[in-house]
């Protein structure tokens, strides 16, 4: 007897029933979301509907009235702060008035010493005695220089006279110089010569203000000047028309230049130490 090929009296495969339930399943749910989005529509008048139909109260919910919205509180003010009084001690002289007897004033100071111009006078051609005592007084030192260039049996008619004075540590007292019968040129201006002695003992205490007495003396004219406690003199002698004085010498005047010497004497303080050269103060600061 022959085999039936064609199929008939088999039962329905597994699978396929399984894609008719996902059929169903999708088209119920289908259903469900079209049923449920018209009974929702309209503020739910289709769903309010139905249920009363079915005997059913419905209400729609009231919504939630917003809580009032409420400011943050005012800010609390702050006590007044109470000012602390403290009791500082000072000095009472800080709150007097200056007075007039206790005050003091610039006051120049020699920036160089006996030594040092001694050599330099040596430097620019002026031969001078080296530093040391002097014949009438071994408390002062001095260097002199003296060229004479004509005399008579009783004085001389032509010459010079340098002397550099201090004490032992090199402090400077004076300088002073004196000519007679100076050379000069045609236009009665100081032989260049002579002119070399008082360009170096003005350079040499580093005061920038006395420059200009370089042309009174070039001159022969009588000049003379007083700054911070130095002074500076250069004049013809009354005794005598051809001969000339010269002068630096430091003098506090009375008062304040009197009491800043006082104050600022090395006696009050301790000498400075040397210092190397790239440290020391260059001309203009002086």
């Amino acid at each position: 007897m022959a085999t039936d090929t064609t199929g008939q009296g088999m039962k329905t495969p597994p699978a396929r029933r399984r894609r008719g339930l996902v059929l169903w399943l999708m088209l119920a749910l289908s259903l469900s979301l079209i049923g449920g989005t018209v009974l929702l529509s309209n503020d739910m008048r289709h769903l309010r509907g139905l249920a009363e139909r079915l005997g059913y109260s419905f209400e729609k919910p009231k919504p939630v009235a917003a809580l009032p919205r409420t400011s943050p509180p005012p800010p609390r003010p702050r006590p007044p702060v109470k000012p602390v009084l403290a009791s500082i001690e000072h000095d009472p002289r800080l709150m007097e008035a200056p007075l007039d007897e206790l005050a003091a004033a610039f006051f120049r100071t020699w920036w160089t010493t006996g030594p040092a111009i001694c050599e330099a006078l040596r430097k620019a051609g002026i031969e001078t005695t080296p530093w040391r005592a002097a014949a009438m007084s071994g408390d002062t030192f001095e260097c002199t220089f003296q060229q004479i260039y004509k005399q008579d049996a009783e004085k001389p008619l032509s010459s010079v006279f340098v002397i550099i004075r201090g004490d032992r540590t090199g402090a400077i007292a004076n300088m002073r110089a004196k000519l007679v019968g100076p050379e000069t040129d045609t236009a009665g201006k100081l032989d260049p010569a002579a002119m070399r002695i008082f360009e170096t003992l003005l350079a040499q205490p580093h005061w920038q203000d006395f420059s200009a007495m370089l042309a009174a003396i070039r001159e022969l004219k009588d000049a003379k000047e007083e700054s911070f406690g130095a002074s500076i003199s250069f004049a013809r002698e009354t005794t005598s028309d051809n001969s000339f004085n010269f002068i630096i010498a430091m003098k506090a005047a009375p008062g304040p230049q009197v009491r800043t010497r006082a104050y600022f004497s090395a006696a009050r303080w301790l000498e400075m130490p040397e210092q190397p050269p790239s440290q020391k103060r260059p001309p203009y600061f002086r």
